[in-house]
C-alpha cells in the first residue's frame, strides 16, 4: 500500500482536507477515541430512539425484547465498524475517497450524498432537542415565558459550527469531560426511574408480552440504523487514530463505549416514556424531575451531549462530502452544513405524544445505506482483498469517472429493502452485497478471458 506521504506530494486536484493523513498527523489516542464514542452514545437522540418503542404511554415491545434488540444492534454496529475502519486506518484516506474504489471519481461524489444528507438531518435534529433543553434552562433560571426554542436552536447551531471549524481538534478538547459529565447525568436519571418508579415500569414495560415478530426486528433495524451512516464512514474517524492497534483492540474501542452508552440511553428512553407518557425526552425529564435546579442541571447536560454528538458524527462527514463534491474550503463547507441543518425543519421528527417520526426517518435512509455499506465492504475485502494503490486512487487519470456495477447493486438492494421497510437495512445489505459480489465476479472472469 502506497505511503500517504507520497500522495500528499502528488495529488494536486484533491482538497487538502481529503488527502491521506500520515502517522505523525494523527492526534487521537485510545482514551480520546473511546471518549469520543462514549460522548456520542450519551445523547438525547438515542434516548428519543428508546422512547420510540412507546406510543401514548404503551410499550410496543417489553423490556427484555428492548435489551435483546439493542444488544444485537450493538454487536453488529461494533463488528461493521471494525471491518470498515480498516481502510481509513491503513491508508489515512477519508470515506469520500474510499467510495472511489466502487463508484469511480464522479460517482463517489454522488454516492457521498447518501451519507451526507442523513447526517445533516441528524445535525438539525440533535440541535433542536438541545435547543429544547436550552429553552428549558431559560424558563427555569430567567423566568422566560413562551417558547424561544428556535432562537436557542440558532445559537446552538452557531456554536457548533464555530467549534467544527477547528476540525477534530475540538473533539479532543471537549469529548472527554463532556462524556463523563453526561454519563453521570444519564446514570442519575436511570437510577431515579428504577428506584422511584419501578411499579409503573414493571406494569407498562416489563410485564407486557410485547412481540418477537416483525416489530421486534424493526426496532433492531432502527437501533442499528441510528449508527449505519456513522459506521459506513468509519474511515473519517479511524484515519485520525494513532497507528499500532490491531483489529481486536480497535473493535473494543467501539464495542465498550457504544455498548455502555447506547445500551443505557435506549433503555432509559423507554423507561422515561412509559413513566411520563411523553415521548420527547426533554419535556419528559422536566415533568419527571419537577424541580427547577435538577431540571437546569439535566438540561445543561443535554446541551453538552448535543454538542459532542454533532461534532463527532454529524458535522464532519457532510463537510467532507461538500469538500469532494464542490472542492470548497472546509470552513465554507462547514458553514453551509450548519445552514442546511436548519432548513431540514427537525422539529417534525418528534412530538410529545410519539417519537415514531424519528424511527421512520431511520428506516427510510437505511433503505440506501444498507446496500451502500455492503458494497464498500465487498469491494475492499472480496474484490480487492485489502490491496489498494492509494496514489492511483487519488489520481483522476487512473480511476474511472463512473462505474455501473455499484449503482446497479445499490438500486437493486434499495428496491428490495423498500418492499420491507421494517427490515430495510438487513434486506438492503444482503441483496446489495450479493448482487455487487456477483457483478464483480463476472468482471474478473471477463478480465481473465482477455
Amino acid at each position: 500500500m502506497t505511503p500517504p506521504a507520497a500522495v500528499q506530494s502528488t495529488s494536486q486536484t484533491i482538497a487538502e482536507d481529503l488527502k491521506p493523513m500520515t502517522a505523525d498527523q494523527r492526534s487521537m489516542g485510545v482514551l480520546t477515541y473511546m471518549a469520543m464514542w462514549l460522548g456520542d452514545g450519551f445523547n438525547i437522540g438515542n434516548i428519543t430512539l428508546g422512547s420510540s418503542i412507546v406510543v401514548a404511554g404503551v410499550a410496543t415491545i417489553n423490556l427484555l425484547q428492548t435489551v435483546v434488540a439493542a444488544g444485537i444492534a450493538i454487536v453488529i454496529i461494533s463488528l461493521i465498524f471494525t471491518l470498515n475502519d480498516r481502510f481509513g486506518y491503513r491508508t489515512g484516506a477519508p470515506y469520500v475517497i474510499q467510495l472511489r474504489l466502487s463508484f469511480g471519481v464522479k460517482g463517489a461524489k454522488m454516492a457521498g450524498l447518501l451519507r451526507g444528507l442523513p447526517a445533516i438531518v441528524w445535525f438539525g435534529f440533535q440541535s433542536w432537542t438541545g435547543a429544547l433543553a436550552l429553552n428549558q434552562i431559560g424558563m427555569s433560571l430567567f423566568g422566560m415565558t413562551g417558547s424561544h426554542t428556535f432562537t436557542c436552536f440558532l445559537i446552538l447551531q452557531t456554536i457548533q459550527v464555530v467549534m467544527a471549524l477547528w476540525g477534530f481538534r475540538s473533539i479532543k478538547l471537549v469529548t472527554g469531560c463532556i462524556a463523563a459529565v453526561v454519563m453521570m447525568a444519564m446514570l442519575g436519571i436511570f437510577i431515579l426511574l428504577v428506584t422511584q418508579h419501578q411499579t409503573v415500569i414493571q406494569q407498562r414495560l416489563v410485564q407486557p408480552s410485547g412481540t418477537w415478530g416483525l416489530p421486534f426486528y424493526g426496532f433492531i433495524v432502527a437501533f442499528l440504523g441510528n449508527y449505519t451512516a456513522i459506521f459506513e464512514s468509519a474511515a473519517d474517524y479511524s484515519r485520525e487514530l494513532k497507528p499500532g492497534l490491531d483489529e481486536y483492540r480497535r473493535g473494543l474501542l467501539y464495542f465498550i463505549p457504544i455498548g455502555l452508552a447506547y445500551g443505557l440511553t435506549i433503555v432509559t428512553g423507554a423507561m422515561l416514556a412509559v413513566v411520563t407518557g411523553i415521548a420527547s425526552p426533554v419535556t419528559a425529564m422536566a415533568h419527571l424531575l419537577n424541580n427547577n435546579g435538577m431540571t437546569v442541571m439535566i438540561s445543561a447536560f443535554i446541551v453538552l451531549g448535543t454538542i459532542t454528538t454533532n461534532t463527532v458524527a454529524n458535522i464532519m462527514p457532510p463537510t467532507y462530502m461538500l469538500n469532494a463534491l464542490l472542492k470548497m474550503p472546509q470552513q465554507l463547507a462547514t458553514t453551509i452544513v450548519g445552514i442546511l441543518a436548519v432548513l431540514t425543519c427537525p422539529w417534525f421528527l418528534v412530538q410529545d405524544s410519539s417519537a415514531q417520526g424519528l424511527a421512520v426517518f431511520i428506516h427510510l435512509y437505511s433503505i440506501f445505506l444498507g446496500p451502500m455499506t455492503a458494497i464498500i465492504l465487498v469491494e475492499y475485502y472480496l474484490h480487492r482483498h485489502q490491496h489498494v494503490n492509494v496514489t492511483e486512487l487519488y489520481d483522476d487519470q487512473h480511476q474511472p469517472q463512473f462505474t455501473w456495477r455499484a449503482p446497479l447493486a445499490l438500486l437493486i438492494g434499495a428496491g428490495f429493502a423498500a418492499l420491507i421497510v421494517n427490515l430495510s437495512w438487513f434486506v438492503g445489505f444482503l441483496v446489495g452485497g450479493l448482487v455487487y459480489w456477483q457483478l464483480g465476479m463476472g468482471n474478473r472472469s471477463e478480465t481473465a478471458a482477455k
